[in-house]
């Protein structure tokens, strides 16, 4: 559709998967055309990795009941603008979007990553899901299914030379498990941790921070498994690390989609992960990856055992993850699925102004 227009609109935490991917959608639909209008809340480094991609986003509060300027000046845009889909990312934007504008005739779609109150989308027309089950859970709280869609996320698939290994005093030759994820409860890195006990020779490279990191540390500690544990902090490094490690481990309890599951994929490193609802769906064990039962640290050790003991199976999981990438999880793929999925919501609204 020619002069097709989107507004976005995100309104989520400092980092997080779906944080993640919008600053790397809103640019690659930048790179095939499409015009938009990007709106954050005050970011200051998310505003300089869109400026850096060439996306100039206005930075609003997005605050509580008393900020009156975010209506105000969403209103503003929107009737300056016009789009023809306004995107809403989170419940926070989802929820201060008005439902409708004076002279803004728009399509607002909220796109959810996780199962969340639909209280926040009651403005909302269509909801995007990024996983099928999600799309199955939004069904099942009511929401109608032609206007529930799955999209899925894409990655970057920029490649990095590898950490040295002597950066963080872990000994060439010997097992490098890596994880990556902020440190929460759902995350399971207590379970990672606990399976290295059965891991004798291997070294883990925990990177990401949350309210869980001293509690980790403790229990690193007292497994007598915390000189073969580093903690790296938050890392803008992904590529370098992947490049580093023998496998990559995802122990999630809950994880509704695995974005490090691609992320590993698409950087061909081999997969073992938990068999929570994101990586379960994605992974086809023995083929893409390993599964391991939720919550259980010696199934866990077991995996990670079984690959390295097989080099051929790592080998063979690290082929199957990059085609599963490259057939459902790449920039091209995605990026031509969210502009077909905008035009076709523009070209209904046209035809519904016209009838």
């Amino acid at each position: 559709m020619a002069n097709l227009r989107v507004l976005q609109a995100m309104a989520g935490a400092r980092h997080g998967g779906a944080e993640g991917f919008f600053t790397r959608l809103v640019p690659a639909l930048a790179r095939a055309g499409l015009e938009q209008k990007v709106i954050i809340r005050r970011d200051r480094e998310r505003a300089a990795a869109l400026r850096a991609e060439g996306v100039e986003p206005l930075e609003l509060p997005f605050g509580g009941r008393l900020d009156l300027r975010t209506p105000f000046a969403l209103k503003k845009e929107l009737r300056a603008f016009r789009p023809h889909v306004v995107l809403t990312w989170m419940n926070r934007a989802a929820d201060k979007m008005p439902a409708r504008v004076r002279g803004s005739d728009f399509v607002h779609v909220g796109r959810l990553g996780g199962y969340y109150d639909l209280k926040y989308y009651r403005h909302c027309g269509h909801l995007i899901g990024n996983t099928l089950d999600i799309v199955e859970y939004l069904k099942g709280e009511g929401w109608p299914g032609d206007r529930a869609h799955y999209l899925p996320n894409f990655v970057h698939q920029e490649t990095a030379p590898p950490v040295p290994r002597k950066a963080h005093f872990t000994p060439p030759g010997e097992p490098l498990l890596l994880a990556l994820g902020r440190l929460h409860q759902n995350k399971a890195f207590d379970v990672l941790i606990r399976a290295m006990v059965r891991l004798p020779d291997a070294y883990l490279w925990l990177a990401g921070e949350g309210p869980e990191r001293a509690a980790l540390e403790e229990l690193a500690e007292k497994l007598s498994v915390k000189p073969r544990v580093r903690f790296l902090g938050w890392r803008d490094d992904a590529a370098a690390l992947f490049a580093a490690a023998d496998i990559l481990v995802c122990p999630s309890r809950h994880e509704p989609l695995g974005n490090v599951v691609v992320e590993g994929w698409a950087q061909g490193v081999p997969v073992v992960a938990a068999a929570s609802q994101g990586p379960a769906a994605l992974i086809e064990d023995g083929v893409s990856g390993l599964l391991a039962p939720v919550d259980d640290a010696d199934a866990l050790a077991q995996a990670i055992s079984r690959a390295l003991e097989d080099r051929n199976l790592m080998a063979s999981m690290a082929d199957g993850g990059r085609r599963a990438f490259a057939n459902e999880f790449s920039e091209p793929v995605v990026v031509r699925q969210y502009l077909d999925f905008f035009e076709r919501l523009a070209a209904d609204q046209t035809v519904k102004g016209e009838a």
